[in-house]
Order: structure tokens, then sequence, then C-alpha cells
């Protein structure tokens, strides 16, 4: 690749991580752009020229945020792992990623708050989502071929719950935490908590329905 490319994806690489702070940290309308500018040293000019403007970077901020998870899933080998195993680490994985990524959560929060106006301007969303579901289909699938899953749940469902359970642990860390007084940054109790998701899903793929 040439130099003159390898700057001009590494600039737009780090508007994008700077920008995702700054969208997730004010919002869409408390955020500005020449913050953004002013924290990657560069000018508004800059920005208009990679993105084109303040919406257009939020659009692009966005889809990359959902890049990150869809990324992360694809290091499962679902031909070469257990269902079982291969549930648990995609319930684990996604915990991680959430746990790491807290910025995506806040994201995902902003735009529900939008009654998600503005995601519904990325279309390649819908295209990017379906791997997510595949690999859930492909794992249930197997599952229930070895007669480890029960037949009546989903590639949904899954997803719904493990992402209820995960978005959790973020957006409602400092309420929960006060409340209960608990601490969601405690090593012990992350590891509990990663490890209670997998047990979670793999016991109520794994339980008989009545």
């Amino acid at each position: 690749m040439p130099p003159v490319s390898r700057d001009a994806e590494r600039t737009r690489a780090e508007l994008l991580a700077v920008a995702t702070e700054v969208f997730a940290e004010e919002g869409y309308s408390g955020a500005r752009v020449d913050d953004i500018a002013e924290r990657t040293r560069t000018t508004k000019r800059m920005i208009y020229y990679y993105f084109g403007g303040k919406e257009q970077l939020y659009l692009a901020v966005l889809e990359n945020a959902y890049q990150g998870i869809r990324e992360a899933e694809r290091a499962i080998d679902v031909d070469h792992t257990d269902p079982v195993a291969a549930i648990r680490q995609l319930a684990e994985l996604t915990f991680d990623h959430h746990v790491t990524h807290d910025a995506f959560i806040r994201l995902v929060a902003i735009e529900n708050i939008h009654r998600g106006e503005f995601i519904r301007r990325i279309d390649s969303l819908r295209t990017l989502a379906q791997p997510a579901k595949t690999l859930l289909d492909e794992i249930l699938e197997r599952g229930r071929d070895t007669g480890a899953f029960r037949a009546d749940v989903d590639a949904i469902d899954v997803h719904l719950v493990i992402s209820a359970y995960c978005v959790f642990q973020i957006a409602n860390q400092y309420t929960f935490g006060y409340l209960f007084d608990v601490s969601f940054t405690d090593p012990d109790r992350r590891r509990h908590l990663r490890s209670l998701i997998g047990d979670v899903v793999v016991g109520w793929l794994t339980n008989t329905p009545r």
C-alpha cells in the first residue's frame, strides 16, 4: 500500500477513535466537531474532508462500533468446536467485548434515546448483523443435531439474552453498583459475571423444556 494511502487510513482511524469517545461522552447533540479536531490535533476542515460533516462522522462512528463486535465473533471456529463450548465461547466473548468497549454501549444507549433515528440511515448494518444470526443458527443447529440443545429456542432468543446481560454490566454499572454496593470493575466479580453468562446460556439451552 502506498505511503499516502497508509497515512490516510491512519488519519481516518484516529479521527474515528476520538469521535467515538466524544459522541459516547456527549451524545450527538452535545458533541462538537471542534472538540474532535482539537483532540486529534487536526482541523474541522480535515474532518469534513474525510467524512463530509458531523452527521456523516456520527454515522461512520456507529457503523465502525458495530463492526467491532461482528469482527470479534468471527474468532469462533464453529465447524471445529463442540456446540456447547461454542455457545459458551460466544457468550463470554460478547461479555469481554462489551466490558472493553464501553463507548459502544453508550453509543447504543444514545441511539435508542433518539429512537434509532441515525442507525436507520446505515443500510449496511442490517447486512453486517446477519453473520451474527448466521453464527448462532449454525451453533444451535449443530447442538440440536447432537441432541445437546433444546429445539424451541432460536438465534434471536439467544442473542437477546446474551446482549441484555452484557449490556447491563456497562449501562447500569453505576446505578446498580451504588444501590447494591457492588463493583463491576472488581476483577474477581468480573470473572464471576463472565462465567455466569456462559452458565446461564448453556444451562438454558441444554435444559429439556417442560
